[in-house]
């Protein structure tokens, strides 16, 4: 039997056992050398099948321990669309939101509001190696400055290399590198849009999306979201009737904060929208890489064909937030966002670029990222769980699709920036839901981080926030 079979019936089997409930969410299954001489398959044989029940969702491996039947998905039911207002409007989040930053870095506040990675993630030790190799083999990347652009070709061939696993490739001559996704994502906006214009945004939306168009005079309307489907492309179609919205801002792929994944038929829908009507659509794919299922999700970019899709990027989440390196695939706006690129920060640092790019040509990024996507589902999982069980009934709960950011819709009642102040003093730190809308919708509403492991201090962290709110709902019912 060709080896391919013989994973693939293995596989079937042990999927096969864990639906009829042979084997439960929680049990060890057996080891990967028992497993291989009990079927007479190779060891790897026997990993190929058990990564493919990963990456279905069936199993997760923990270090050291083994593979074991993934816990259920909670049963609490997912956060509804909700209306939005048919207006844009003018956003007032930023000092909000510094605050928030500022509260959830300080020691001994419970690592839930800042949607970082927990370190031990992370290559660093790598990353480190490199960047002394680099120095000592390019020293001439460290001769001189640039007052233009310095786009190393070495890490531009990795970013087109990399493009072909989602129906690429993009173009070399339209990518610029940045410094991190959040410069791509402004130098975008400042290439097409001019203070007073309307961006159209996802609802709930990233704040730092939101503090971009803040930041640069823009007004924001909002798009009924689905928290499965994404961004309705029949609302955006009848906002756009009347040629108001001079670009749209998105994150089709894990969308931050509810972590949906829009469909290929609506990206495809989508693109051929914007598109048609001269829209400018500015995509962030930063958590494209960070897929909960089978395949690599493919961006509104793959299926944009008139150069009308600007695709953000960076290595933020999967290698380490201070590398700071992004990019942008422009289209047909790459000259313009060049111009920007220059006017606004000259050069990206040149020693870091040959850094990602030698990082990326190793092929290290994607044993990486394997394992990466693996944790993170753990970790969105088992944080989801506790919600479920210290949460106030009535508390919906979001499924990730991708990325490590969990959205949580508390019963009408609990008012989550009312609550903040009382969460910090007892060393809690999450982001309320208001700060994701420029209407300031969803005040009972929350964003937790699941970028890090579920320890016992964790949880206890999540139980007493869960302690919090239903003490303010049962106060609100006394009053």
């Amino acid at each position: 039997m060709a080896e391919e079979l013989r994973y693939e019936k293995l596989a079937g089997e042990l999927a096969g056992m864990i639906a009829d409930g042979v084997l439960t969410c929680g049990d060890r299954l057996p080891s990967v050398r028992r497993l291989a001489e009990e079927r007479r398959l190779s060891v790897s044989t026997v990993v190929q099948a058990l990564r493919q029940l990963e990456d279905r969702g069936l199993v997760e491996a923990r270090p050291q321990s083994g593979y074991f039947v993934r816990r259920a998905r909670s049963e609490n039911p997912e956060p509804q669309t909700r209306e939005t207002p048919v207006t844009a409007m003018p956003v007032e989040i930023s000092q909000r939101i510094a605050r928030i930053l500022h509260d959830g870095s300080r020691p001994g506040v419970a690592p839930l509001a800042i949607a970082f990675p927990a370190n031990e993630l992370l290559p660093i030790a790598a990353l480190h190696r490199l960047y002394a190799g680099v120095a000592r083999r390019h020293p001439h990347l460290l001769e001189a400055g640039s007052h233009g652009r310095n786009d190393l070709p070495a890490l531009i061939r990795q970013l087109v290399r990399r493009s072909l696993a989602w129906g690429g490739p993009l173009a070399a001559e339209e990518i610029i590198i940045t410094n991190a996704c959040t410069e791509a994502l402004g130098l975008c906006l400042r290439a097409v849009t001019r203070p007073g214009d309307t961006v159209a945004v996802e609802s709930p939306a990233y704040y730092l999306m939101l503090q971009l168009l803040e930041s640069l005079g823009l007004k924001a309307l909002e798009i009924p979201t689905d928290p499965r489907t994404g961004m309705s492309v029949e609302a955006l179609e009848l906002a756009s009737r009347y040629g108001n919205i001079a670009a749209c801002l998105i994150v089709s792929n894990g969308s931050n904060p509810l972590g949906c994944v829009m469909p290929d038929d609506n990206k495809r829908r989508l693109a051929a929208l914007a598109a048609e009507r001269n829209i400018p659509l500015i995509e962030d794919d930063i958590y494209g890489d960070l897929y909960h299922g089978n395949a690599r999700p493919w961006p509104i970019k793959a299926f944009d064909r008139s150069g009308n899709v600007m695709l953000c990027a960076s290595f933020s989440k999967c290698l380490s937030p201070a590398l700071r390196i992004g990019f942008v695939a422009a289209g047909r706006y790459a000259e313009a966002v060049g111009m920007q690129k220059t006017l606004n920060s000259g050069g990206t640092n040149p020693v870091t670029q040959m850094v990602l790019a030698e990082y990326l040509e190793s092929n290290a990024y994607e044993r990486h990222l394997r394992k990466l996507r693996s944790i993170y589902r753990q970790q969105v999982a088992a944080l989801s769980d506790a919600v479920a069980r210290y949460f106030p009934a009535g508390t919906r709960i979001a499924q990730p699709q991708a990325g490590y950011v969990l959205w949580v819709e508390l019963p009408e009642g609990v008012d989550t920036m009312a609550c903040y102040e009382r969460a910090l003093a007892d060393g809690l730190s999450y982001t309320p839901g208001e700060l994701f809308s420029a209407s300031g919708m969803y005040r009972n509403c929350l964003r937790l981080n699941g970028g890090n492991p579920m320890t016992p201090a964790l949880e206890d962290a999540v139980r007493r926030l869960g302690r919090l709110f239903a003490g303010e709902l049962e106060q609100g019912a006394v009053l």
